[in-house]
């Protein structure tokens, strides 16, 4: 096969718009399976992890191989939900063209706009599909006007449906000249009928002035008002589609077989092979000054990206790994210039979906799953090592939620540990840590629906029962007076007694940490006692002493003392300075400080009061607001962290998840007396 005849696509969407329904009947038509998996009833090819059947949404992108009138198309089902973006983002780094699906009644929804976006990022060039034509409600046209609207899509229509909802039996090709009608399982190629011919020629001539802009030939036609025969149409729209200048849109109806081979067609028509995508750049790893290029030829050096890793109970850790240029052969070693390390590849799977086929060798344009990686991780590029190079990664989103969690019996401590860390390995968008203040493993993630997907897993995979549960907040505490406290530390218990006695101002020390000073005079206390004051004060700010969370911000002096020729020591004076910073402390008005976070949501413009006022509720102060594109506005303010749990479903809600925001620790401030009041008495509760 050439690599002119290969296809690396992916199908994304907003979630229902029927991704996954389209990739089942793809299947179906190119012959890869013989029975169409549906959604509803939980046997779609692609969905074949327990908690996507279980749920009826695509959780993991699948990547699959088939082949439609001698062209492979490698193809990618990617998730449509928020909480698994992650997925969609390290597939479209390494798809070369993108099918975008569309509700016929939906439309352009959040989600679209999203993964519209991240297809920007990645510069894929994309054709459209409007799904669900024979759904009541469906308009065709409007969701063309909306995806111009919202996507600055430059849309145009390649097809003219033909009747609408339940009356929808057909598609016109607009540059083809020809209809198709379906009838239950087979399409009838025909004329256009009458009445869509005036139409079909409208939609036509604006297609021929656009693409007229790009090419000489077409533009010469044009002006001569003469016809453009349909290849040289289909050639100009298909360099036009392939620079990102327009989005060809196509309509169907998926689950009832209707569009389905014409959506085929235009994959080989109008998307890129990796011929058409050309050369892959990546710096040199020793100097990011220097470039190297590698073109898609089996002759050329090795260069891939591994976007995602599986953990297979039957054969391992799975990585799967584009490759860009030259031939990846079993048992060959690579360099992973990500991590600076050498890695040997064991064996080469072409992936079915859960299917698997071995084979000894893949070359450019493949994507492959290849077994026995060790240090291989999300996101690294594998090169030859004598051309060694560093490929542009891919983007990870920060995580917006965060959930303790222990394990149901405690002696799964150490399996739950593992299994963790190997979600964690999978996906990169997941993390945990341990918090040492609360003596608790936290885990964090991108929405209460991945994290909850995750425990899943960690039940159903890795048989290990956990409890989760709200995380805590890593309060501080502080003084806000200044005060002076002696505390005379005498201990006689037979033989050596213990003695010292120290004199300290506490002084609050706002922003400033830590501070000690000393002032002693004379030699009331001997200079080597000095150190141990100071140790003895340190080791009670860790433990703090109103809740049991760190002491900050606090400066203490130490003004005189007294001591024993015999009795006094090290330990003496670490007890007396311990003691009597706490008498201080106690007296010195101690407060709590709360983490304040900087937080800032991008929002659609009718959203502004409701999301304004929500933030107002949660003790925040709005610090600005500004217009970042039409129609849309950023709302920049400080929020308490223990106010925005839950914070991600409640936007999504208040905006029909339109909106999204971002944040990240600003300073710690003081708690009002009323929740710190409630907070102290949850410390004595426990």
């Amino acid at each position: 096969m050439t690599l002119n005849k290969l296809r690396n696509i992916g199908i994304a969407a907003h979630i229902d718009a029927g991704k996954t329904t389209v990739t089942e009947r793809i299947l179906f038509f190119t012959g890869t399976t013989r029975k169409m998996g549906e959604v509803h009833d939980g046997q779609a090819t692609m969905d074949f992890m327990k908690q996507e059947q279980e749920r009826g949404i695509t959780i993991a992108s699948a990547a699959i191989t088939c082949s439609w009138k001698d062209y492979q198309i490698n193809l990618i089902d990617t998730p449509g939900h928020v909480d698994f973006t992650v997925e969609v983002e390290r597939s479209l780094r390494v798809i070369d063209g993108m099918i975008a699906v569309f509700c016929a009644v939906g439309g352009v929804e959040p989600q679209s706009e999203t993964v519209w976006n991240q297809a920007d990022r990645y510069r894929v060039p994309r054709i459209a599909f409007v799904n669900k034509m024979d759904r009541t409600g469906a308009d065709y046209f409007a969701v063309v006007d909306q995806m111009n609207k919202y996507l600055d899509a430059n849309a145009f229509p390649f097809h003219i449906p033909i009747g609408e909802e339940d009356t929808f039996n057909g598609i016109c090709d607009i540059i083809g000249r020809k209809a198709y009608l379906f009838n239950e399982t087979d399409r009838i190629e025909t004329e256009i009928p009458e009445e869509y011919k005036a139409r079909c020629e409208e939609a036509r001539a604006k297609l021929v002035e656009k693409v007229a802009e790009f090419n000489d030939d077409i533009m010469a036609l044009y002006f001569d008002e003469k016809d453009v025969p349909s290849e040289l149409l289909k050639t100009a729209a298909r360099d036009a589609t392939l620079k990102l200048l327009i989005t060809p849109v196509f309509s169907g109806a998926a689950y009832k077989n209707k569009g389905v081979q014409l959506l085929l067609d235009a994959v080989i028509d109008y998307l890129p092979s990796p011929v058409d995508v050309g050369a892959v750049v990546g710096i040199d790893p020793d100097d990011s000054e220097k470039t190297h290029t590698c073109h898609p030829s089996p002759t050329e050096p090795f260069s891939g990206l591994a976007f995602k890793l599986i953990h297979d109970p039957f054969v391992g850790q799975q990585t799967f790994t584009r490759i860009f240029s030259g031939t990846l052969k079993s048992g060959m070693q690579v360099f992973n210039s990500t991590k600076g390390k050498y890695e040997r590849i064991g064996r080469i799977l072409k992936i079915r979906a859960k299917e698997r086929e071995e084979v000894s060798e893949a070359g450019p344009g493949d994507i492959v799953a290849l077994i026995g990686m060790k240090f291989t991780k999300t996101g690294d590029t594998l090169c030859s090592e004598e051309h060694k190079m560093l490929l542009e990664s891919i983007h990870i989103p920060p995580a917006v939620i965060e959930l303790k969690i222990a394990p149901a019996k405690r002696a799964d401590q150490a399996k739950l540990g593992e299994a963790l860390a190997k979600l964690a390995n999978e996906d990169p968008s997941f993390h945990i840590r341990y918090d040492d203040e609360t003596e608790e493993s936290v885990i964090s993630g991108m929405g209460e629906l991945h994290l909850e997907i995750i425990i899943d897993r960690l039940k159903h995979e890795f048989k290990v029962d956990a409890v989760v549960g709200e995380p805590a907040v890593a309060f501080r505490e502080t003084i806000t007076q200044e005060v002076e406290s002696n505390y005379k530390h005498a201990k006689q218990s037979g033989g050596k007694g213990q003695f010292a006695q120290t004199v300290l101002r506490l002084e609050p020390n706002e922003g400033k940490g830590y501070e000690f000073s000393d002032k002693i005079k004379g030699g009331a206390i001997p200079i080597e006692y000095i150190p141990s004051v100071n140790k003895g004060i340190q080791k009670t700010l860790e433990r703090g002493l109103l809740a049991g969370y760190p002491i900050v911000d606090v400066k203490v002096v130490l003004l005189d003392g007294n001591f024993h020729p015999v009795d006094s020591s090290d330990m003496a004076f670490q007890t007396c300075g311990s003691i009597c910073f706490r008498h201080g402390f106690m007296k010195a008005n101690p407060i709590l400080l709360e983490p304040v976070m900087k937080v800032e949501v991008n929002t659609p413009d009718e959203y502004i009061g409701d999301i304004v006022s929500n933030l107002n509720r949660r003790r925040g102060k709005i610090e600005a607001m500004r217009r970042y594109r039409k129609g849309a506005q950023k709302v920049l303010c400080f929020v308490p962290l223990m106010e925005m749990f839950g914070y991600a479903t409640q936007l999504r809600n208040l905006s029909s998840g339109r909106a999204n925001y971002s944040m990240e620790f600003f300073e710690y401030q003081a708690l009002p007396k009323g929740i710190q009041e409630e907070v102290l008495k949850k410390v004595r509760e426990k």
